[in-house]
């Protein structure tokens, strides 16, 4: 186990908090929790947080978590890329809404190349609800910015006093304030009060050197009865990459196979996910639609990747390259 204990009495450390909106910036009023325009700003009034580190806060976002795109979690990635550059700084907490939260951690695991930490949280709670859990996950993801062992993890999610990896978390529960967990693989450590616990690291870490994305990537869920006119629609209307989620080990219904075909000779790539939420997709069924089938046709396994991480990736990985050999061999690397 590896242990964070003492280091709060130490010099201080500068953090940047930088704000994207979400729940944890809003406010419920007579019509509903809606967007605040001074809710980021609470979240630099915190008392408290200058006995953790220097933090200086800058709104970047003020926006609903649905309302991130590809293109805007691009920019975050590159001002967090110049934030986490300046030798002054010593890591980074990103405030974000819950609801796509898991792809911008994701976004900037791959595309963001240092050893600082990058922490994002949320919150669950709006902030003038009974119970609010943002200032709580603020402060914690605080600790977690300035801890010696946060170096070299790579983005991490801090909610709840939990820290996850980036490419292993998702949200699970529509309400509770636990809502994230890293399924099959439990989180990285904990934030207790009197330090920053880590019990593991995760082994694997990518990075993507690109200066660009494709955004025009799209995800499908496959069902039973699927006769491919979905797949067939997304290709006819320009879309540069595919995510199809399967069933199980990573099969799908016959019928969907020539309209993948179609795609794969239009060198269009194609990534094969389960809808199962643990496990891995592998080539092992060689009928019509099995993985191994698929594998043979030309279809990238996404192995244990969801499917909306798995997007987040193959866009990155086109802004880079069209080689379906490259952007295999990376998905090999997860």
């Amino acid at each position: 186990m590896i242990i964070y204990q003492g280091e709060f009495n130490m010099p201080k450390k500068k953090v940047i908090i930088l704000t994207t909106g979400g729940t944890i910036a809003m406010r419920k009023e007579l019509e509903g929790v809606v967007t605040s325009e001074t809710g980021n700003k609470k979240i630099a009034d915190l008392e408290g947080l200058d006995q953790i580190a220097d933090v200086e806060t800058r709104e970047f976002f003020n926006i609903p978590s649905p309302y991130m795109t590809p293109i805007r979690m691009w920019k975050l990635s590159r001002e967090v890329q110049r934030i986490v550059n300046d030798p002054d700084i010593t890591g980074i907490v990103v405030t974000h809404g819950t609801d796509t939260l898991e792809e911008t951690a994701y976004f900037l695991d791959i595309t963001v190349k240092t050893e600082k930490p990058i922490v994002l949280t949320a919150a669950m709670r709006n902030i003038n609800e009974l119970g609010t859990d943002g200032p709580r996950n603020v402060f914690s993801s605080l600790k977690v910015a300035v801890s010696e062992n946060a170096k070299s993890c790579g983005a991490v999610v801090c909610l709840n006093d939990e820290i996850h990896a980036a490419r292993e978390v998702t949200k699970t529960y529509t309400s509770n304030v636990a809502t994230f967990e890293s399924p099959g693989f439990g989180p990285l450590g904990i934030v207790d009060e009197d330090g920053v616990f880590f019990f593991r690291k995760s082994l694997i870490k990518t990075y993507i050197e690109t200066d660009k994305i494709e955004p025009r990537i799209a995800l499908i869920k496959t069902f039973t009865g699927d006769n491919g006119d979905i797949i067939d629609f997304v290709r006819e209307n320009g879309y540069k990459g595919i995510v199809l989620e399967g069933f199980g080990r990573g099969n799908v219904p016959p019928e969907i196979v020539p309209a993948i075909k179609r795609c794969i000779d239009q060198k269009i790539p194609v990534i094969l996910v389960s809808r199962c939420y643990k496990g891995r997709v592998l080539d092992i069924y060689a009928y019509k639609g099995g993985g191994a089938n698929l594998r043979n046709m030309g279809i990238i396994l996404g192995h244990e990747q969801t499917s909306a991480k798995s997007r987040i990736k193959l866009m990155v990985l086109m802004g880079m390259t069209e080689s379906f050999e490259k952007i295999r061999e990376y998905f090999k690397m997860n």
